[in-house]
């Protein structure tokens, strides 16, 4: 595909505004849609088109969703002005948001019936991936889809895998949150002992380094968990509702998530302790409140 490929991009949060940034820089044409003016301008500056509603992105033909919750991707996907609201046949939606598996499938399902493709992939790596280009992406849909969606997504990302039909890429981003999230929970308690001894994180890190606790989370989040780090890579509240997820669809299948579940509720203590947009560091809260800032 050439440079001049366009794509829209809905959903300008952090993410959704790194990977607006990344197609830029390797040349598409991006129109971008957010419900926050001041986001589309700040893109725009940075030579996007803005588009004044979802529906307006689908001329460019594919359409990168990258948004918080399933209702909203439904909202933006399906709703009045929605990026298929119209004219949809032909149109690719590749959604990178983290929802449910079976949202997705219902998703796909209803885009197929107005002549349009779904693609779930989402992905790993935060803001740090995207700017590199360097995101693990989990990939779901029909292979003409997947196929149609690589020359936008090779833009983002330096593994991409093809999971199989519609939602199959949500459910192992579960598996990666599942094992994200169990991970941190373990890295804070690490780190507390840490703190409480008074060793010096770097050092610790460097002899953990090639044993097998070694790992890229804990080479990423280690020293950022012992010095109570909270500059943002990722939000307490989206772990949340994706171990929750992981969760809803184990109970379906019938699988106990028992450290899940005790992980899920950590976060949602800190959630309601008013912590929802805290980095994942915010973990340290439990151990010394009073030396943490959010």
């Amino acid at each position: 595909m050439s440079g001049h490929m366009e794509v829209g991009v809905a959903g300008l949060g952090v993410m959704g505004s790194a990977i607006a940034r990344r197609l830029l820089a390797r040349e598409r044409a991006v129109r971008v849609y957010d419900i926050r003016p001041e986001a589309v301008a700040e893109l725009a500056r940075d030579g996007a088109e803005s588009a004044r509603s979802p529906a307006l992105l689908a001329a460019s033909g594919v359409v990168v969703l990258s948004l918080n919750t399933a209702d909203i991707v439904e909202q933006v996907a399906f709703g009045p002005g929605g990026v298929l609201a119209s004219a949809p046949d032909g149109v690719l939606v590749i959604d990178m948001s983290s929802i449910d598996p079976g949202r997705t499938r219902e998703f796909a399902e209803r885009a197929a019936k107005l002549g349009a493709g779904w693609v779930d992939a989402p992905l790993s790596g935060g803001v740090p991936g995207a700017e590199r280009g360097e995101l693990t992406l989990m990939l779901g849909g029909e292979e003409e889809h997947v196929e149609r969606a690589l020359p936008v997504l090779g833009a983002l990302a330096s593994r991409l895998t093809h999971l199989g039909p519609p939602g199959a890429g949500q459910l192992v981003k579960s598996v990666n949150q599942v094992l994200v999230g169990c991970g941190f929970a373990a890295l804070a308690e690490a780190a507390a002992l840490v703190r409480a001894a008074g060793l010096p994180p770097r050092k610790v890190l460097t002899a953990l380094g090639g044993g097998r606790a070694d790992s890229a989370l804990l080479q990423e989040f280690f020293v950022k968990f012992a010095e109570a780090d909270l500059s943002p890579t990722g939000r307490v509240g989206n772990m949340v509702k994706d171990l929750e997820a992981a969760r809803d669809y184990a109970r379906s299948a019938g699988v106990p998530l028992p450290v899940t579940t005790a992980v899920a509720e950590l976060h949602r203590w800190l959630t309601a302790a008013g912590h929802a947009d805290a980095d994942n560091a915010a973990l340290m809260h439990y151990y010394a409140p009073l030396e943490v800032r959010p």
